[in-house]
């Protein structure tokens, strides 16, 4: 994959994602969108992808929206990385509409999404982390959503999210204030899972790994569909949802091997099917 602003590699079913601008603590330009866009739908149709993890390069994970360039676009009379994201929703059921924004089409890549946040976060990266499954922070890393502070707003979907993984009250704070949390106290608000400063990469990787190895891709498909699915319908959608998902997965080979595995005490070896 030729790549100018992202790295991408693949390795033991987990395919790691690189924000790759470290110079400028990886700040988030329509290049980067566009090549990690293109680095998630590899990584969705690749058969040797279980898992993904989006790091940053450096001592950042991403400072948001890069300033010079947005000033540059702002006097040129353009709008650069503050282009309005079209979605393409002609034709979609009422609920595949909330997957064509800008960052929501993470939740239809049918694989664990993993933000390994090892720095600073903010701005439209921190928009883009809350829309990653799974979040991982290092204690030394610092998250801001820095908006209110820019005369801007909760763009890209924060209002939607934020209040969700953290609750209404912590998610208001956060966005009047500007303020800036460590690691710590963005475990301790629930937005993501805290691991140590040193050796945090791979210790998110084996979290990673752990995943591919012990859990059948198939299920885990499935589950992200129905949790993301779920919160667009009411119970008894999606109750049902699930027992025809249930139904389904009792003829899959994953299920058969699941049981397996089980009874003859022995390694998984899931297919995906």
């Amino acid at each position: 994959m030729q790549t100018r602003e992202i790295l991408y590699d693949v390795k033991d079913h987990v395919a790691t994602l690189t924000l790759n601008r470290p110079d400028k603590l990886n700040a988030w330009t329509q290049v980067m969108e566009q090549e990690v866009r293109s680095a998630m739908e590899a990584a969705a149709t690749d058969d040797a992808v279980r898992a993904i993890i989006v790091t940053g390069a450096g001592r950042g994970f991403c400072a948001g929206a890069d300033l010079d360039r947005m000033k540059a676009s702002l006097e040129s009379g353009t709008r650069g990385t503050l282009a309005r994201h079209k979605a393409a929703t002609a034709g979609l059921d009422a609920i595949e509409v909330n997957y064509q924004q800008r960052f929501s089409y993470l939740w239809r890549v049918p694989k664990p999404i993993i933000a390994a946040i090892n720095g600073p976060v903010a701005g439209i990266g921190f928009c883009f982390v809350l829309f990653t499954d799974l979040r991982y922070i290092a204690p030394s890393a610092r998250v801001t959503t820095a908006f209110a502070r820019r005369g801007l707003i909760a763009e890209h979907g924060m209002s939607f999210m934020l209040p969700r993984l953290i609750g209404i009250r912590p998610a208001l704070d956060l966005l009047f204030s500007g303020r800036i949390i460590d690691g710590t106290e963005a475990a301790h608000l629930g937005l993501a899972d805290l691991l140590p400063d040193d050796g945090f990469l791979p210790a998110v990787s084996e979290k990673a790994r752990a995943i591919t190895l012990n859990s059948s891709p198939r299920s885990t498909a499935v589950m992200k569909r129905q949790v993301y699915d779920d919160l667009f319908r009411n119970l008894a959608e999606s109750w049902k949802a699930a027992d025809e998902e249930m139904y389904a997965s009792f003829e899959s080979e994953d299920f058969k091997e699941g049981v397996a595995h089980y009874f003859e005490k022995r390694a998984p070896h899931f297919t995906g099917r």
